[in-house]
């Protein structure tokens, strides 16, 4: 999409009317920065490489990525990261979600990566079982360390409909194995019929289905506990160089920033697979995922808005996507942070035998401190009194028991302001609000 700078300005000065009437804060030479460099950016590749850096991803991602935290992110990387076997399994790990739009999200909520694993092996029966065995491995090595504790992975889908601790689990929905788990490589569950079922991990290595492990971090740099995640994508490279997702489908590569130079020959070589449809099929896929974030029962405007902004900023539609992005910046989106940062304390909690309680304390102190920054009236007053409930209740926690609805209601009372406020700065822009009404149509 050619955009003159004429048409450029324009639309920056449309965004800049806009946020001021909507009250939200802008910083205006960001906002140009990011408006020239988006629709100046052209060339005969979407990849573009940090030469001082050596990460490298699509050319608009790219310009949400700021390497002052490269370090960092290298650090938590090495925990989640899976190694290379040669000429069996090669990787190239990446940032994904608001890790990799740091220029944008001052408020980020998780640590989420993403890694391409291609596991060349003569059968897929076979990449399978190399798949297995690496993951087990993998959730093994990584179950804790002086700074990190698995909480589950997921790998595998269930071949029946089961019951595990009173939760109802569907045939072929993800299996999440919990650290014990692992390690016996069998679950214990029960049928439909009240009868006890064991599914053992090789039992379900040939449909590996959606393969994610989550760990609780702590993050040395910003001295805070962050959850931290990595979601694999799967290949199997054939002997006649015949790639196939083992899931059925190979993922495009919108949203990543890949964190090492050395993994760009496998990245070109995997990339060549993705249909020339890919664009479209991201976008819709994304589509689908907003029209879930956005139902009554249970509406997530904050994911929506993110998912709107990588919506946006790939189709053109830059002015609606420079204004989500002014969004991500303004006080109320750390209340985003507050909400994902309540679930790492209550994993934290529950699940580590890691972090002690003055860590976790300190962290259920810097939430209050952040709600009283941003809030005031009666919001700050209901989520602080949430929160000191849940820190009362922590002190008191006893291993192995739930916290209780202590977490649930703080984190009800955050979204619920979260909501509002995303809801209503998306919904005063027509054009915003003219998307959201066709994909819920």
């Amino acid at each position: 999409m050619s955009t003159t700078s004429d048409q450029t300005a324009d639309a920056r000065q449309r965004v800049i009317e806009s946020a001021n009437r909507l009250g939200v804060q802008l910083n205006e030479q960001e906002l140009e920065r990011w408006m020239k460099s988006i629709t100046e950016a052209t060339g005969d590749s979407d990849i573009t490489i940090d030469q001082e850096t050596g990460v490298f991803g699509h050319k608009v991602t790219m310009l949400d990525f700021d390497p002052k935290d490269l370090e960092r992110f290298r650090a938590i990387g090495r925990i989640v990261e899976f190694d290379d076997v040669p000429g069996v399994v090669e990787t190239a790990l990446a940032l994904s979600g608001s890790a990799a739009q740091s220029k944008v999200q001052t408020y980020p909520g998780d640590c989420d990566y993403f890694e391409r694993v291609n596991i060349i092996a003569p059968t897929r029966t076979e990449a399978c079982q190399i798949l297995a065995r690496i993951m087990r491995e993998k959730g093994i090595s990584s179950l804790s360390g002086p700074n990190f504790q698995l909480i589950e992975l997921k790998f595998g889908s269930y071949p029946q409909d089961v019951t595990r601790s009173d939760r109802t689990c569907s045939k072929g929905s993800p299996i999440a194995w919990l650290p014990d788990e692992i390690v016996a490589g069998q679950i214990e569950a029960i049928d439909s019929q009240g009868n006890p079922v064991i599914i053992t991990w090789d039992s379900v290595a040939d449909d590996p289905g959606w393969c994610k492990l989550d760990w609780v971090i702590a993050d040395q740099v910003r001295g805070q506990l962050s959850n931290a995640s990595n979601m694999l994508d799967v290949t199997w490279e054939a002997p006649d160089g015949t790639i196939t997702p083992l899931d059925g489908y190979l993922d495009g590569y919108f949203q990543e920033v890949y964190l090492d130079a050395q993994s760009a020959p496998i990245f070109s070589k995997l990339v060549k697979q993705v249909s020339t449809d890919v664009m479209d099929d991201y976008i819709g896929r994304l589509e689908k995922e907003v029209k879930k974030c956005v139902k009554e029962d249970g509406a997530n405007y904050g994911k929506a808005a993110k998912r709107l902004y990588n919506i946006f900023r790939l189709n053109g539609q830059y002015e609606e996507a420079a204004f989500l992005r002014e969004l991500f910046d303004e006080p109320a989106a750390l209340l985003y942070q507050v909400h994902a940062l309540v679930r790492t304390v209550q994993e934290a909690t529950e699940k580590s035998t890691v972090f002690d309680i003055d860590s976790i304390l300190d962290q259920t102190d810097e939430l209050i401190m952040s709600v009283i920054k941003v809030l005031e009236g009666e919001e700050e007053l209901e989520i602080v009194r949430h929160l000191l409930r849940l820190y009362r209740s922590i002190c008191r926690q006893e291993a192995g028991v739930p916290l209780g609805p202590q977490v649930d209601a703080a984190q009800s009372e955050v979204m619920n302001i979260v909501n509002n406020f995303f809801y209503e700065k998306m919904t005063a822009l027509p054009a915003i609000k003219a998307y959201l009404d066709s994909i819920k149509s």
